[in-house]
């Protein structure tokens, strides 16, 4: 089968095609003949060094996949060979075909393509987890999460919004200012021209419950300005830097709860928890399309450089995928 694969993994990386053996699953594990693969910002880190797959994953990206199910291991008791579904996988996602596990999976929704799939899995486990698991956003509160245009980004205002939060976002032009609104924000800001802390403060919002940020460096202190008393900020990327000079004394004042937070390091167990709250919660409303993977543009599994720079440009509203 074929791979993308990185070679001189830091400042001199590039993505390449391999082929290699279709691995056999075992136990819980499902191979999937991939149809489609999410690009997500750790692929990136990946190749530069920054986020090296955890311990006996697969050393190719990919994140997120869809597909056929081809094979089931001995312990497989949900899915059968035939059925479409998506997978969070912990790499290999860059694949003719992929090892996933069955509690990391979920059946398609009807009414939704492959490459609509391939967009849910990194991302919305990612928001489900930082906004509710961990932040504990409550109906009617404020909630801001900074790069709205992003994958994380688009998903999180529209779940957000589903669940009766007031949601504010920040992304870096009036074009795509108005896709943030378009699709459920309250209030978008473009960071290129206005400080959203002032602008948020001149709002009907006024202040700022729950923060979900992936930006970091000089926007650490500004959450905290914004931020309501007892507000949370949860920390998932750091794009402006991983150092930063803060207030601990305006911490304290306010009653700041600033927690960081990983996905793909985490167990089986922690992410098959998610699964459950996901199809319980997520899959009604995908189903009835009062949520929809934002897709901005596709690419051949042999064009994964192609995408890399797109993504790395920030000119995208949404997902970027692979197919296969």
């Amino acid at each position: 089968m074929k791979i993308v694969d990185i070679i001189d993994h830091g400042k001199n990386n590039k993505l390449v095609i391999r082929d290699i053996i279709i691995p056999e699953p075992s136990g819980k594990e499902i191979l999937i003949e991939v149809k489609a693969a999410g690009v997500n910002r750790p692929d990136i880190l990946q190749r530069m060094g920054m986020h090296p797959p955890p311990s006996g994953a697969p050393h190719n990206p990919g994140l997120e996949i869809s597909g056929i199910i081809t094979k089931c291991g001995k312990d497989v008791v949900r899915y059968k060979v035939g059925d479409a579904v998506l997978a969070l996988v912990p790499g290999g996602g860059y694949s003719e075909y992929c090892i996933a596990h069955e509690n990391l999976s979920l059946p398609i929704p009807k009414n939704l393509s492959f490459i609509e799939a391939a967009a849910i899995p990194e991302t919305f486990y990612t928001v489900w987890s930082n906004i509710f698991d961990i932040g504990e956003l409550k109906k009617g509160e404020n909630f801001l999460v900074h790069g709205g245009s992003s994958g994380i980004g688009s998903t999180a205002i529209q779940i957000a919004k589903a669940f009766s939060a007031n949601v504010i976002t920040t992304t870096s032009s009036a074009l795509k200012c108005s896709k943030c609104l378009e699709i459920g924000a309250d209030l978008a800001i473009n960071y290129s021209v206005d400080d959203f802390v002032s602008v948020i403060k001149d709002s009907i919002f006024k202040e700022i419950n729950l923060t979900l940020d992936m930006v970091g460096g000089d926007y650490t202190l500004r959450n905290y300005n914004v931020a309501a008393q007892h507000g949370r900020i949860v920390q998932i990327a750091f794009l402006k830097g991983k150092i930063v000079e803060t207030d601990i004394h305006l911490m304290m004042r306010k009653k700041l709860k600033h927690t960081g937070s990983t996905l793909r390091s985490q167990s089986i167990k922690f992410k098959s928890e998610i699964t459950k709250k996901l199809e319980k919660k997520i899959w009604p409303l995908l189903e009835k399309n009062q949520i929809k993977p934002v897709v901005y543009q596709t690419f051949p599994l042999e064009e994964a450089e192609l995408a890399h720079k797109l993504m790395t440009s920030g000119k995208h509203f949404g997902k970027i995928i692979l197919t296969v």
